[in-house]
């Protein structure tokens, strides 16, 4: 169980740290107005979706009852998750477009932005705790949220990591 985890948070930190790289040497490229790219960051995101759904599996074991009830729960939670996401990887994007030429009010938006993105994917968490929680017992709702929780920040680690410090483009 928890080599699968491994292999497979690897697997996605390896597919973060390459469009990462890319994105510390990126800023210096005029022609270039995206760090990475719309389209490789859509596939990027598919992949880790998909990774994350296969993850949960492994590792949140369900009955076939259970399993018939939450996977909808999942998959509705998942939806409103990637709407967050869309706000936090625009963020991150503009973020890269502006490195090197940012000024003093666009870093201090650029926090705040983050920041906003962070608490509603917070507050969407708490949202979806009792509405999980009809669905399977106490357990394996909090296994669920740990899982969910653990992988987005291995995820959010490895982007924050890729990312230049502001302090840097001087």
């Amino acid at each position: 169980m928890n080599k699968l985890l491994v292999v497979v948070v690897v697997a996605v930190m390896s597919m973060v740290c390459g469009a990462g790289a890319n994105a510390q040497a990126a800023p210096q490229q005029e022609n270039n107005p995206h760090v990475i790219s719309s389209q490789d960051l859509d596939l990027l995101r598919k992949d880790i979706r998909s990774q994350k759904k296969q993850l949960i599996a492994a590792n949140l074991k369900l009955t076939d009852a259970e399993a018939t009830k939450f996977w909808p729960v999942y998959d509705q939670y998942t939806a409103e998750l990637v709407k967050l996401n869309d706000k936090k990887f625009g963020v991150i994007q503009n973020y890269a477009d502006n490195w090197g030429t940012m000024t003093d009010e666009q870093a201090s938006l650029f926090l705040r932005q983050w920041l906003d993105v962070d608490t509603a994917i917070t507050q969407l968490r708490q949202k979806y705790v009792p509405i999980v929680s009809q669905v399977l017992n106490g357990r394996k709702t909090a296994t669920f949220f740990q899982l969910d929780r653990r992988i987005s920040m291995m995820i959010d680690l490895q982007l924050s990591s890729q990312m230049p410090l502001v302090q840097a483009q001087e």
